[in-house]
Formats: C-alpha cells, sequence, structure tokens
C-alpha cells in the first residue's frame, strides 16, 4: 500500500517531468522553426556565404554590406514638415528595397494598422579605395512623403518580401512643425574626419544624449579622411548608429570628400539632399532648405576652390537665394573658413566673394569647419570684452568634433577661441532670438551666445562661462 505521503512525492514527480518535456518541446520547434526560416535550397545562395572570403579583412562587418540593410541614415528636405528621405545600402544580392511607414503608436498596435509601402530607387555599385578591398553594394534612396508636420512616425527598411528576414528595427523620426514660430534645435558639428570609431563616436553620441530632442544634425564637411574609404564610411555610420537613422541630418562635403577635384562617388548614393542649387555638378552639395522660419543654405566650399565655373555658378546662385529669401533667419554653412583660425589657411578668394552678400542680405550665422580648431566672433570685432553687442552683423563660427587638431592665432574678429577640443554645438532658433552653445564631450558649456532680433535690428549677449580659454601650451608638453 502507498502511503499517502509517496502518492503526493509521485504525483509532484510527474507534474515536473511534464512541465519539463513542454519546454523541451517548445525548445526544439523554436528552433526548427528558426533552422527553417533560414534553410536555403541549392539554387538559392546564402545571403551571408560572401562573407567569408572577407573574413580575414580587418573590421569587415564595417565594410562589406551583407543582406540585411545597413549604414541607414534620414537626410533633411526641403518640406521637412510633410516629407523625409532615408537611404542604406544592402549586398548585391538584395537588387530592390523598400520603405515602410506607419504612424507611430503607444504599443505595436502600428502593427495591424495603415502600412504604407513605398519603392526606393536602387542601385549597384562597386568601389574600392587605395589598400582596401572591392566593395559590390546595393544602394538604396527613398522619399517618405504625404505627412503630417509635428508628427511622430515609425519606418524600417527592407527589400519588400513578405517572410523576409532581412529588415531593419522600426525607427521613430518626427517631422517638422508647420508653425514657422515655433522653436527648434539643431547640432552643429565640425570635421569628425580621423579615428571616427575610437574617438568622434563619444562626441555625437554625447550630443544625442544631451539633447536627445533635436530635430536635426548638421555636419560641416570632412566626415571622413578619405573620400573612397568604405571602412571611414563604416565607422562614421558605426558611430551614430540608431541617432542617423531617427534624426535627420544635412551635410556639406569638405575638401576630404573630394580627390583631384572630384566629389566621391558615394555622396550621392549615400545621402538624399535637395537638388535645387545652381547646376547638375552641385546638386546635393550646394543647396538650400527652409526649415520654419530659417533658410539653411549649403555652398560647396571644395568645388568653389577648384573651379571658376563652380564658383560663379554657387556666387550667382547664392545671390538670388539671399535676395528671394523671405525667412526671418538665414544661415550659412561651409567646410571652408570665411574667417580662418590660423595663419596660412586664409580663405581670401571664399571671402572677397560671399562676404558682400552674406552683409548685403543680413546672414545670421554662418557655420564652418576644415581648421581642427574653434573660433567664434565678429569681423569688425564689435564683441570684445562686451556682455551686449548692439546692432551686430553676421556671427561666424569654426568648430572641430573630431580627434585631429591644429593650433590657432589670435586674432581680432574672435572673441572666443579653443585649441585641442572637441566640442559640439547646440543651435536653438525660436520666433525673436537663436541661442548657441558649445559642449564638449563630457558636458561642459565652452562658448555659448544668444542673437536676439526683433524689427529688423539684432543684438547679441555673450554668455561665456568662466572657463579659461583652452590652449595646446597649457596641457600638452613640448617636445
Amino acid at each position: 500500500m502507498i502511503s499517502s505521503k509517496n502518492y503526493k512525492y509521485q504525483i509532484s514527480k510527474n507534474k515536473k517531468m511534464k512541465r519539463s518535456l513542454k519546454v523541451l518541446f517548445i525548445i526544439l520547434l523554436v528552433s526548427y522553426r528558426l533552422q527553417a526560416q533560414h534553410e536555403h535550397t541549392d539554387s538559392s545562395p546564402h545571403h551571408h556565404s560572401h562573407y567569408l572570403e572577407h573574413l580575414e579583412t580587418p573590421a569587415h562587418k564595417l565594410i562589406f554590406p551583407s543582406s540585411t540593410p545597413d549604414r541607414i541614415i534620414s537626410n533633411l528636405t526641403d518640406d521637412q514638415a510633410h516629407t523625409f528621405a532615408v537611404n542604406w545600402r544592402t549586398d548585391q544580392y538584395v537588387s530592390n528595397g523598400v520603405v515602410e511607414v506607419a504612424l507611430a503608436t503607444e504599443g505595436p498596435e502600428f502593427l495591424l494598422g495603415d502600412i504604407r509601402r513605398i519603392k526606393a530607387n536602387s542601385q549597384k555599385i562597386e568601389n574600392q579605395n587605395r589598400n582596401e578591398a572591392l566593395v559590390k553594394a546595393t544602394y538604396h534612396s527613398a522619399l517618405v512623403n504625404n505627412l503630417q508636420p509635428n508628427t511622430t512616425y515609425v519606418y524600417r527598411v527592407g527589400n519588400g518580401d513578405k517572410n523576409d528576414d532581412y529588415w531593419s528595427e522600426w525607427f521613430q523620426i518626427k517631422t517638422a512643425k508647420k508653425d514657422k514660430s515655433e522653436p527648434f534645435s539643431f547640432i552643429y558639428f565640425g570635421d569628425a574626419q580621423n579615428h571616427i570609431k575610437s574617438l568622434w563616436s563619444r562626441v555625437i553620441r554625447s550630443s544625442y544624449r544631451k539633447f536627445p530632442e533635436i530635430d536635426f544634425m548638421l555636419h560641416a564637411g570632412d566626415l571622413v579622411n578619405d573620400r573612397d574609404s568604405n571602412l571611414e564610411w563604416g565607422e562614421w555610420f558605426y558611430a551614430g548608429s540608431f541617432i542617423h537613422a531617427t534624426v535627420p541630418s544635412v551635410m556639406t562635403p569638405g575638401n576630404h570628400e573630394y580627390r583631384d577635384g572630384v566629389l566621391t562617388p558615394l555622396w550621392r548614393p549615400q545621402f538624399t539632399l535637395p537638388e535645387n542649387g545652381p547646376t547638375e555638378d552641385l546638386q546635393e552639395t550646394c543647396f538650400s532648405i527652409d526649415y520654419q522660419d530659417m533658410k539653411l543654405i549649403s555652398i560647396d566650399s571644395e568645388a568653389f576652390d577648384e573651379s571658376l565655373e563652380s564658383r560663379n555658378a554657387q556666387i550667382e546662385w547664392l545671390e538670388s537665394v539671399l535676395k528671394a529669401n523671405t525667412k526671418k533667419w538665414t544661415t550659412i554653412f561651409t567646410h571652408y573658413p570665411v574667417y580662418s583660425t590660423a595663419e596660412g589657411r586664409d580663405n581670401w578668394e571664399l571671402r572677397e566673394a560671399i562676404k558682400p552678400l552674406i552683409d548685403k542680405y543680413g546672414v545670421d550665422l554662418v557655420l564652418q569647419g576644415h581648421d581642427h580648431t574653434y573660433a567664434r566672433g565678429f569681423p569688425e570685432n564689435k564683441g570684445q570684452g562686451l556682455t551686449v553687442v548692439k546692432d551686430i552683423g553676421t556671427v561666424y563660427a569654426v568648430s572641430v568634433s573630431g580627434p585631429k587638431m591644429y593650433e590657432s592665432k589670435d586674432q581680432e574678429w574672435m572673441v572666443r577661441r579653443g585649441e585641442y577640443i572637441q566640442l559640439f554645438q547646440i543651435i536653438t532658433v525660436s520666433e525673436n532670438s537663436i541661442s548657441y552653445g558649445a559642449y564638449t564631450p563630457i558636458g561642459t558649456l565652452y562658448d555659448s551666445f544668444k542673437i536676439i532680433k526683433k524689427n529688423g535690428k539684432k543684438k547679441l549677449i555673450n554668455m561665456m562661462p568662466d572657463t579659461p580659454t583652452r590652449l595646446k601650451e597649457d596641457f600638452v608638453k613640448h617636445e
């Protein structure tokens, strides 16, 4: 006769065994389904089989594409309240690309709603840089339109197959406001250029962590050091990661996006920028964008420097854009500084060509890179030693976000300068003011000012912190 105690023990043991068998069955079933999803017949090559020949290449995952989308980036359009542009890359096994977009919801129920599908423009490109392997990729670009202002959407990119695993994650993005008087913010970066993965990544990530609600990011050229390096471009996209896909970017090329006067063939496949510039050769490098109540203008200063034809075309175009401008605020961004920070780097031809137009039409900000130092000020030196500066003209800024550093020379136009310092700048535009703050990667405020414009008159308030000017000689020992 079985005792009551032994009987209860036997029932408990049987229940545990049944639970274990059930868990084992579920694990086997899931494993089987995952394996079945990834199996390929002999007539269909495995999408990652081509990686085998690349495994010996250092950082091969940054260089070579796969069938899963990478290098996903959203770019500003000339109607950001109703559209956004998105680009990405795959291997050449993928011939077509699509974007799926829906209104964002509190939970995943957007998957059950109206998901719109947009076909991308896809092109196969082969690229080989000096001392790098040949890279074969398909580049995809799409314009997502018919959107509502100031609205959050979700989107993902892939090849469009219903049962295909090679989709990106769902990204979240917000359109611009329709009311031009509403405030907006953007982050401005000088050159990233060198050691991008190891040393620039902390800058863009710190900027996003400190100011996660920004509306877009602006890059003043020299995103990479070697225009055709798939490794460097891979590092740039890796450093920004999901930020590139969720915060729209706008960029102007620097001299390192060119070689022998020719723009990298990766620029236009990787980015979708406005094509409203002066000539076909300058499409997506020289352009203008209306963002709420600001006119944003990109000048391709390397093309300006390389070609007299490009120079004349950009000058004539710039005047036509400024003359027709009805926006309250105007910002120009370009790579070469109109006012340089060091001797031997003076861009006098650029200055003589565009400064008269900047002055004539009352441009508010000129944002630049190239010199690998920091400086901010006014050509008339109105801001030296003053907290409030009345009747100011244009504020010029030169900045650097990457680790490549040069020395500068103190000049009359400078209100604030710095050496051997990585920075990002947060710029907030509202109805009657522009606020500007330059921050280090650890969140220290290095420079700050505010422009107030009312009834066509401007004054500037300097709000620099008490921290001393950072110079190389103060902390780098001379050899």
